[in-house]
């Protein structure tokens, strides 16, 4: 039976901040609706201190700013988004479009049509999310989406020039300097300089994860992808430096962002809590991280991996690494989660940065009933249907006593008609 020996905040707990945070948003999504630029320039200036003529980076401040980033750097984007674009190309290879002739004379279809135009927000803030413009800007255009626009915060008063270089060479059309629930609503909404899209896509924090759900519905969104989500399922083949390294190295995402331990091994357990505690005391981040761990950090006590197994599925998280003697059990097995990373020689960080899976993940239990960001995320799979006439008489009999059944006169006229028309030649 499962034993809990450390759990964060309560459920009544969050929903008290997560109303909070809906209010706020709302009214700022209000605003932006109401007076579009002139509510964009206030917010700016009021979270972000940044006040500029246009948000747009017209060409040739992309190119000076640019070229401001150090070769190596420059190197380091191409080389993440090489493996990036690679593993798109290979997920858009095995969307297929499809025809088939189900009977005589009836021919059915889908296409893989893309969304036409997509807003990708790149997070920023305290930290710079260069990789962010990877997973969304690179992918929708890998799906082929004709206009991808982006934004992306200042940082303290000044533009991030890498993560400007990475969303101008990951293909974006228009890059905004523009952060929040700001850049959310002016992408969904549109403004007089801002063309609205057809989707919004991107991680964020709180604030931005719920503007997407607010504005769900006008536009289509990937998926809720709010503050970062780490759960380590352990045996006693793991260690608690990795362990612990690993948690706080994604706790330090935001003071929100839960971190989760589920184990087989209290001895395990109990070595993790002190090495969490020895590794906050030298973490250049542990002002952020110690936040996250103390008020959203869980540690989860099982008897057998299938019970792991079992509450794992429970909390659906974002990133779960499987540090246990047979990783291949979970990746066979488990259910609900972002992404798996299996065995001890691989970790978020790589999915996050580097490897070329996409880390837009589900979030808050939404990994029950979703993936994360991919090439099939900007794709409409849209079905049609040709049919011969002689075939159309033969579905027009069943269509109409079907339509007839359920009482819809109008319906079952519409397949008369051909049957009269076609049925007799």
């Amino acid at each position: 039976m499962a034993r809990i020996l450390k759990h964060g905040k309560s459920i009544e707990e969050i929903a008290q901040n997560d109303a909070k945070v809906s209010e706020i948003v709302s009214q700022i999504l209000k605003r932006i609706e109401n007076e579009g630029d002139s509510a964009l320039k206030e917010f700016s200036s009021q979270f972000d201190k940044w006040s500029p003529e246009s948000f747009k980076l017209s060409q040739e401040q992309i190119e000076e700013i640019i070229g401001t980033v150090p070769a190596e750097t420059i190197e380091d984007i191409k080389f993440a988004q090489t493996q990036v674009r690679g593993f798109a190309e290979e997920q858009r290879k095995s969307m297929q479009d499809i025809e088939v002739e189900t009977l005589p004379g009836v021919i059915l279809g889908h296409k893989n049509i893309p969304v036409n135009s997509v807003g990708c927000y790149i997070p920023g803030g305290r930290y710079p999310m260069v990789a962010s413009a990877h997973m969304s800007v690179l992918t929708a255009k890998v799906a082929g989406v004709k206009r991808v626009i982006a934004c992306t915060p200042p940082i303290n008063g000044e533009i991030p020039a890498a993560t400007v270089a990475a969303m101008h060479l990951a293909g974006a059309d228009d890059i905004y300097i523009l952060g929040g629930v700001q850049a959310m609503g002016a992408m969904a909404i549109g403004t007089e300089t801002i063309k609205a899209v057809d989707m919004i896509v991107g991680p964020g924090n709180a604030f931005v994860a719920e503007a997407k759900r607010q504005l769900y519905g006008r536009v289509g969104i990937d998926l809720f992808a709010g503050p970062t989500e780490t759960l380590v399922v352990a045996d006693e083949t793991a260690d608690a430096e990795m362990i612990a390294t690993d948690i706080l190295g994604q706790g330090e995402h935001g003071p929100t962002s839960p971190g989760a331990l589920i184990t087989t091994s209290e001895k395990l357990a109990e070595e993790t809590l002190l090495e969490i505690e020895r590794q906050l005391k030298v973490l250049p981040t542990a002002d952020v991280a110690s936040v996250s761990w103390e008020d959203y950090g869980q540690i989860i006590l099982v008897d057998s991996k299938e019970e792991a197994l079992l509450e794992a599925d429970k909390l659906a998280f974002e990133h779960v690494e499987i540090l246990t003697e047979d990783p291949n059990y979970f990746l066979e097995n488990m259910t609900n989660y972002g992404c798996l990373f299996l065995g001890p020689e691989t970790n978020v960080a790589y999915g996050d940065k580097v490897i070329g899976t996409n880390h837009t993940l589900p979030t808050k239990g939404a990994a029950r009933y979703t993936g994360g960001l991919w090439v099939g995320k900007f794709l409409k799979t849209c079905t049609y249907q040709r049919v011969t006439p002689e075939a159309s008489a033969y579905i027009g009999e069943y269509a109409a006593r079907l339509c007839q059944l359920e009482n819809f006169a109008g319906h079952a006229e519409q397949a008369l008609l051909r049957v009269r028309r076609y049925g007799n030649k």
